[in-house]
C-alpha cells in the first residue's frame, strides 16, 4: 500500500473496473464516481469497490451529463477508455461509429469534475485517428499543460500477455511521464539494451505458464459454486468433431496444422483461403506471453486460446489470470457478459504502473529533467512487434 495524500479518482467507461483495481492497489487513489453503459459489468464493478452502490451508476454518459439535476463530484483524475471499437481495425465501419465521440463525453466530465490529471487508454489505431489531435487540442484548451502519449505493451509492465494499447497521459501542475517497462523480451535485446536493461528490466516478460501452470483441469460447463479459483475454471461441452480437431492441433499450432494433420475435419473455409492470421484455432506455448485477451477467449476458432497442452480452449479464469486479475477480482453476470468484461479490461497491473507515474506528478516529484530521462530511455528501447492488432 503506498502512503501519503489520497486523491480521488473518476473512471468513465469503466466495465468491470480493470483500471480503477490498478489504481486502487497503489494506496493513493479513493474512487468518488465511475460510470458504465453494461449493467454486469458495473455489478462487477460495484462488488469490488463500491459494495453500496453510491457512487457508480449504469447508463448512458451523454444521458447523464445533459440531466440539469446531475452534479459531478470533485476529483483529481479521470480515467477511462471510451468504447474502443470505434477506432478498431476489426470494426469495418469505423469512420461512421458514433462510438468514436465518446471521447468528448470524457472531456466534459474532466472540465466539470475539476481534475488535474487524466489517463485515456484505447486501441492502438486511436494515436493515427483524427479524432487524437481533437483529443489532444481539447486537453490543452483545458489547461493541461503536459501531455504524454505512446502505445505501451501491457507485457512490458508484467501482464503475461502481448497487448498494444495507446495510453494518454495529461496534467495540468506538473509534468508526468509514461510508465518504464519493468519486464522485457530477452530475445528482442541488442548489447546496448542487454547493458540498459540490466537495470531497468531485472525480470523477462512473464508467461503463460507462470499465470495459469498451477491450476487443474477444469470441471463442469458453469460457473461453479466454488472459492476463487475454481469457480470461475469451468471447460465447454464441445462437439466430438471438435474434440477431435483441438488434438489435431500440436503444442504452438494452429489452423494450418489441422488441415494439414486432419484435412477431413478442416471447415472448407479454412481450406479455401489459404492466407491469413496464424494465430487461429491456435495453442498458447507456456514459455510465452498470450496473445491479446479478448471477449470471446472461449472460441478457439476466434483466435490462439486453445490451452498449450490440454485438449480445449482457455476457461475465463485463465483468461482473467492472463489479463493480471487476482482471483479476489470478483466478477458478477452471465458467462458470456463475465468473457466480456475480462476481454474489454485494462489489465490491472498495466493500470498499476501508470496509477504510480500519476501518483509521482500529483505529489509534485516530476520535473523536465525526469520527464526526459524517460524519453531517452523509451527511445533506446525496441519494443517487440505485436503478435496481432488490436
Amino acid at each position: 500500500m503506498g502512503f501519503g495524500k489520497k486523491y480521488k479518482l473518476i473512471d468513465l467507461f469503466s466495465g468491470c473496473g480493470g483500471m480503477t483495481r490498478g489504481f486502487v492497489d497503489t494506496g493513493r487513489f479513493e474512487p468518488v464516481w465511475a460510470n458504465d453503459f453494461n449493467a454486469p459489468a458495473m455489478e462487477s464493478y460495484r462488488a469490488n469497490f463500491d459494495s453500496n452502490g453510491r457512487h457508480s451508476f449504469v447508463g448512458d454518459i451523454v444521458d447523464i451529463l445533459d440531466d440539469p439535476d446531475f452534479i459531478v463530484p470533485e476529483a483529481d483524475v479521470v480515467i477511462g477508455g471510451p468504447p474502443c471499437q470505434g477506432f478498431s481495425l476489426l470494426n469495418k465501419c469505423r469512420q461512421d461509429d458514433s462510438r468514436r465521440s465518446l471521447w468528448f463525453q470524457f472531456m466534459r466530465i474532466v472540465e466539470r469534475c475539476g481534475a488535474r490529471a487524466v489517463v485515456m487508454e484505447n486501441v492502438r489505431q486511436l494515436l493515427t485517428s483524427p479524432e487524437f489531435l481533437q483529443i489532444q487540442h481539447t486537453l490543452s484548451e483545458l489547461g493541461f499543460k503536459y501531455i504524454q502519449k505512446r502505445v505501451l505493451n501491457t507485457a512490458d509492465y508484467g501482464v503475461p500477455e502481448i497487448r498494444h494499447r495507446t495510453i494518454i497521459l495529461a496534467t495540468k501542475d506538473t509534468p508526468v511521464s509514461l510508465p518504464l517497462p519493468s519486464h522485457g523480451d530477452p530475445e528482442k535485446f541488442t548489447n546496448v539494451e542487454t547493458d540498459l536493461f540490466g537495470m531497468l528490466l531485472p525480470k523477462p516478460w512473464n508467461d503463460v505458464r507462470s499465470a495459469i501452470g498451477t491450476l487443474p483441469p477444469p470441471v463442469g460447463t458453469e460457473i461453479r459454486e466454488e472459492p476463487a479459483p475454481l469457480d470461475l475454471h469451468f471447460g465447454r461441452n464441445p462437439s466430438s468433431v471438435s474434440r477431435e480437431r483441438y488434438r489435431a492441433v500440436p503444442a504452438g499450432g494452429n489452423r494450418f496444422d489441422l488441415q494439414r494433420n486432419r484435412p477431413d475435419i478442416t471447415p472448407n473455409c479454412w481450406i479455401k483461403k489459404k492466407s491469413g492470421g496464424t494465430d487461429l484455432f491456435g495453442r498458447l506455448w507456456w514459455d510465452r506471453p498470450s496473445v491479446t485477451i479478448r471477449t470471446e477467449f472461449f472460441k478457439p476458432e476466434k483466435g490462439r486460446y486453445l490451452h498449450p497442452e490440454q485438449h480445449r480452449p482457455i476457461t475465463h479464469r485463465e483468461a482473467a489470470r492472463i489479463q493480471s486479475f487476482s482471483d479476489d477480482f470478483i466478477f458478477k453476470g452471465s458467462k458470456i457478459e463475465i468473457a466480456k468484461q475480462i476481454g474489454n479490461a485494462v489489465p490491472p497491473k498495466l493500470s498499476k504502473a501508470i496509477a504510480e507515474e500519476i501518483s509521482r506528478s500529483l505529489d509534485g516529484q516530476t520535473d523536465a529533467f525526469y520527464v526526459s530521462e524517460a524519453e531517452e530511455v523509451y527511445r533506446k528501447i525496441k519494443v517487440a512487434k505485436a503478435v496481432e492488432c488490436n
